[in-house]
């Protein structure tokens, strides 16, 4: 049978100038979420006031305090902490082939956030305050995040012990992120137990997912290791797609499966520890983003990694909002929010994968 030589690269070129249009399509969509986020709150600021006010022109200073001091520094933060979170559940989904994987369903989320509610608490890495604004105030991020990341990575390493038990299946490997979630979870409250009123007041405050409470520095912190996270697992694409065929397969093909294994479990456990070092508990957004553009663009993740990248932080923007705005002029933490959006969808995939 003969084949035209031109038929396999134009086919293969629209496939790629489509993922891309969907990918650039995301991106046009968190743009203007970014400004109707910029524009409303407990005071709605007019589109051209904030843009003026982006560009330096002259507007009031109420605007400016407005735009500056507060809410671009609150969107930028969701946009990242969505994003992080997103791309780390891509990688944990691909590298342990669970569809379930996520670092909030697998209990890293709850690791992360014992570690840094004991640097914050015992090692002094964070100041208490008793209003909201000052709830928990990071001191010393390379302190909380290197506690974040060690108790975050405990719980992946354990994941991944799991994963390599022959015929290990995805709910097995759920229930014991379950196991570890509870685990750490309680290790959180007997923390929280020995501590004073304002100390208790603090923490659990803390653990509510919130994006407002960065400041423009640690935003820099947060997206530095955001970004380079993201650039390894751009880079490392293709063996994700290997994986996702089998490990006999994809070591068929050349592919160091469990040097990539640890690698992705690291970098996405990192992540984590550092969002959740900052902003707190953010649940399911790194188990929805996957799915949701994993029904549109395909399992490729070459496009799959930064599609679901932008659509985290599409998602968290989102929820963050509708959370300003649900009660306002009162704030609703965007975790609550997060989480009755993702506990159905977790749900409807347990059942899809039981049905299969």
């Amino acid at each position: 049978m003969h084949f035209d030589q031109g038929v396999i690269p134009r086919a293969y070129t629209a496939y790629i100038s489509k993922k891309n249009r969907l990918i650039l399509m995301a991106g046009l969509l968190l743009c203007g979420a970014l400004a109707g986020g910029l524009c409303l709150g407990s005071v709605n600021l007019p589109f051209m006031d904030v843009v003026k006010s982006l560009a330096c022109m002259e507007v009031t200073r109420q605007v400016d305090i407005i735009v500056w001091n507060i809410r671009l520094p609150q969107a930028l933060t969701a946009i990242m902490a969505g994003a992080g979170l997103a791309a780390s559940g891509t990688v944990m989904q691909a590298v342990l082939r669970n569809p379930l994987g996520s670092p909030f369903t697998l209990g890293i989320s709850h690791a992360a956030a014992f570690g840094a509610a004991l640097a914050v608490m015992i090692l002094g890495s964070g100041a208490m305050g008793s209003s909201l604004n000052d709830a928990v105030r990071i001191s010393s991020p390379w302190l909380t995040t290197f506690s974040a990341f060690f108790f975050s990575m405990a719980a992946a390493m354990g994941i991944t012990a799991v994963s390599r038990i022959k015929a290990a299946s995805p709910e097995v490997m759920v229930l014991t992120g379950v196991a570890l979630g509870s685990l750490f979870t309680a290790a959180t409250m007997l923390l929280q137990f020995f501590a004073d009123d304002v100390q208790l007041a603090a923490m659990v405050f803390w653990t509510f997912g919130d994006v407002a409470r960065t400041s423009w520095s640690e935003l820099g912190f947060l997206s530095f290791f955001t970004l380079c996270a993201l650039i390894f697992f751009m880079a490392n694409a293709w063996n994700y797609n290997a994986m996702d065929t089998g490990d006999e397969t994809a070591r068929g093909v050349g592919v160091p499966v469990e040097r990539v294994r640890l690698g992705g479990m690291m970098i996405a456990s990192l992540v984590t520890s550092v969002i959740i070092a900052f902003v707190g508990i953010i649940g399911f957004v790194g188990l929805v983003a996957p799915h949701m553009v994993r029904r549109i663009i395909g399992d490729d993740h070459r496009f799959l990694l930064p599609a679901a990248t932008v659509t985290g932080g599409l998602l968290l923007l989102l929820s963050d909002t509708t959370a300003r705005l649900i009660l306002s002029p009162h704030l609703l933490p965007v975790s609550v929010l997060t989480a009755f959006l993702g506990a159905p969808v977790f749900i409807f995939l347990i059942i899809k994968g039981y049905q299969k």
